[in-house]
């Protein structure tokens, strides 16, 4: 059986030196050219698995050709060995037997070849299966769970040193492996350690879509005795994306690429030289603690890899405060961004004709609104499906398996229900964001929800509310400080949230509903971010926007928000819920209404409430397209590039294009537009989001442009 100093040992060996794994189980079975009896008949054949079974002196020889190549670590003929595999050969209940006797044979031969000077040790490998939950689907994640800690089980009783869930192809076939393996350590009261490797594909992705920022950023929360990459391609194409790792990785860094790629008879032509080479420069690029191979590769490999790697550097792991947050795309919350912009159409509470589209069943259509928000500039998607006529968690199950489909961006999950939670973050990949939490309750909500959160992988909104019976929902900003670090340092002391996954919400008041308690709430609210932003540096700061408008008329509540919005930016907010479709831009907003929305945000004046409500009340929410229209042709042009907008710019570039060349209108027009979007974004006017929909009119004119600029080659 595996003991604690085997574990010791090996972590004592990875941070000495770079350790070197085997390379294929596969192929080494394929040149033994076995036939139907080895594999105890036909109906068994090509179960390589099985032969632990019927030729386990076949599978101990391969694993001491590794060892006496150099292999520091040998892998067990598990790669196939959940019951959702085995079962193609009528074999499903045979798993945990075929695990463990895989575990005793490497066991054995790893035993047989330590000494004190060059220990060796077994990793049990998990391989992906032949289902993944994202992609092919035909299996749950609770399902996937079982079958990973059968096979778990099996191989800890079977003694190996290190779990390694390898080959990996969807972040939720991990999730669920490493829920599997808490069950089986649970189960047999003995924990090893974990290691993770994901497969990136030619196209560099995973299968499931995520790149390798996104896949690490999943699985940082884990604590993970090393993460890598194997298996796809040969080391030549993972270059980047070993790089990438090791840029980010706290944790040690493998490779283990394939004898290159497969000729068109399936065949690796990649030579331990040219191997060695290649993974060698990784090693001197200090990217990696582990190396060994995969598909193709054999003891010659492994040897020169050995070799090679002997003595050499060890890479030291990276340490990161960054908050990072991950859909099929990885997202880092930082000042390059701020304000990451959380689209918040997609919540029932907040929009009837969301609400109105799940109701009926419309779920397609309800899925666009959130492709929408993010094709708009939304960083982050809100999802709340909490309406108390419906079944929330059937709602949030069946709109995740959509909107995941249609957006790529990270979703924060906006639940006050812990096992709707906890069943939509096994609807997703990546590391989301769980809105909310809070001290409403003393520390209930916490202790629901915070181990959800440091199980599955998410980051946490933290709401300035606290048990205080005169006034829970702090609105002043010494009370949202005062709950701020109260609950700071109950969530990383006592629950172990790292500082930089916290995202504290100071709250957001109306302003303009006559409750004298909130008189003045909007400025306690920016003052409050810049507290918590001085006090929590490593923390992030949230608010929804549109709660400060709420009851004013629609013209107005656009200039408020804009005008909070950049106030709050200003103070150091980092997050912004917001419509990301319709949000006004602060620099196009007329002074006089500037000023009205600031003597409402910090109260000034004798009535700043109706002053406000008298001026908008009969205004419309946006200047009209015939006002637009009486404008000269180049102000136009410009306006739309300003405003980030493409309504009628097509047909105004082809008014443009009667007199002029495309490169002067080009040059002229669009340039003067792009020059007054830098000019308002170096005067702090704009945040990034709205610049980037100034590029995309831009991008947009010169596409539109450019089969004239062609035909003006030509003539």
């Amino acid at each position: 059986m595996s003991t604690i100093s085997h574990a010791d040992e090996l972590k004592s060996a990875l941070a000495q030196r770079i350790l070197v794994l085997d390379g294929a189980m596969g192929t080494a079975i394929q040149q033994r050219n076995l036939g139907p009896d080895d594999f105890g008949g036909a109906e068994y054949e090509g179960c390589n698995e099985y032969l632990v079974i019927t030729r386990p002196d076949v599978i101990e020889d391969i694993h001491r050709g590794y060892l006496e190549a150099g292999a520091d670590i040998i892998e067990t003929n598990t790669f196939g060995g959940t019951a959702v595999v085995l079962d193609e050969y009528a074999l499903g209940h045979e798993a945990r037997r075929i695990n463990r006797e895989a575990a005793l044979i490497a066991r054995k031969a790893a035993d047989a070849l330590s000494t004190p000077e060059k220990p060796r040790f077994v990793a049990g490998s998990m391989g992906p299966t032949t289902k993944t939950i994202s992609v092919t689907g035909g299996i749950t994640f609770e399902e996937l769970a079982n079958d990973y800690h059968t096979q778990a089980a099996g191989l800890v009783e079977g003694g190996v040193d290190v779990l390694l869930l390898e080959t990996s192809q969807d972040t939720l076939n991990i999730k669920a492996g490493l829920e599997g393996i808490d069950r089986a350590f649970a189960e047999l009261g003995q924990t090893i350690p974990v290691a993770v490797q994901g497969t990136v594909e030619p196209m560099g992705t995973l299968l499931a879509g995520q790149d390798v920022e996104a896949f690490y950023t999943s699985l940082a929360h884990r604590d993970l005795l090393w993460i890598g990459l194997n298996c796809a391609t040969g080391p030549t194409f993972m270059t980047d994306h070993v790089r990438t790792l090791a840029s980010l990785s706290k944790f040690p860094v493998a490779c283990l690429p394939n004898a290159g790629m497969p000729d068109e008879d399936g065949n690796y032509n990649e030579t331990p030289e040219m191997m060695s080479e290649t993974v060698g420069r990784f090693v001197e690029s200090n990217w990696v603690n582990l190396v060994g191979g995969c598909c193709g590769t054999g003891p010659g490999h492994i040897n020169l890899l050995a070799e090679m790697a002997a003595g050499k550097t060890v890479r030291p792991v990276v340490q990161s405060s960054e908050t990072w947050v991950s859909g099929i795309d990885a997202l880092l919350v930082d000042d390059e961004i701020r304000p990451a912009i959380v689209g918040e159409r997609t919540n029932v509470l907040g929009s009837r004709r969301f609400r109105r589209l799940i109701a009926e069943g419309s779920l397609e259509e309800a899925a666009e609104i959130g492709r929408r928000q993010v094709r708009n500039g939304a960083h982050i998607l809100d999802v709340c499906l909490q309406d108390p006529d419906r079944d929330e968690a059937k709602d949030v199950s069946e709109f995740l398996d959509l909107v995941t489909k249609k957006v790529k961006a990270p979703i924060m999950i906006d639940s006050t229900d812990a096992a709707v939670i906890e069943m939509a973050l096994t609807k997703l990949q990546g590391k989301s964001i769980i809105n909310s939490i809070n001290l409403e309750d003393g520390e209930e909500r916490f202790q629901r929800v915070v181990p959800l959160a440091r199980r599955y992988g998410a980051a946490l909104v933290v709401g300035c509310i606290d048990d205080d019976k005169e006034q829970a929902q702090a609105i002043t900003k010494e009370r949202k400080l005062e709950v701020a670090l109260r609950s700071a340092k109950l969530l990383t002391e006592k629950y172990g949230v790292p500082a930089e996954d916290l995202i504290f919400d100071p709250l957001v008041f109306p302003v303009g509903t006559g409750d004298e308690n909130y008189v003045g709430s909007g400025a306690e609210t920016i003052e409050g971010v810049r507290l918590i932003k001085e006090a929590l540096p490593a923390a992030k700061t949230v608010l929804g926007i549109s709660n400060v408008s709420f009851g004013l008329p629609a013209a107005g509540r656009e200039v408020l928000n804009s005008v909070f919005l950049y106030h709050c930016v200003q103070a150091g907010l980092d997050m912004a819920i917001v419509n990301s479709e319709g949000m006004e831009r602060y620099a196009t907003i007329p002074e006089e209404e500037v000023k009205l929305a600031e003597d409402l945000i910090w109260s000034r004046g004798e009535d700043p409430v109706a002053a406000f409500a008298d001026h908008f009340r009969e205004k419309a929410p946006k200047a009209s397209s015939e006002e637009r229209s009486n404008l000269p042709l180049d102000e136009r042009l410009a306006l739309a590039i300003i405003e980030g907008s493409k309504e009628g710019l097509a047909e105004d570039l082809d008014e443009a294009l009667t007199g002029r060349s495309p490169l002067e209108i080009i040059n002229g027009p669009l340039m003067d537009g792009m020059a007054e979007v830098g000019r308002q974004f170096n005067a702090n006017q704009l945040i990034v989001a709205e610049v980037l929909q100034s590029a995309e009119s831009m991008k947009f004119s010169v596409s539109h442009l450019e089969p004239h600029m062609e035909q003006s080659e030509t003539a």
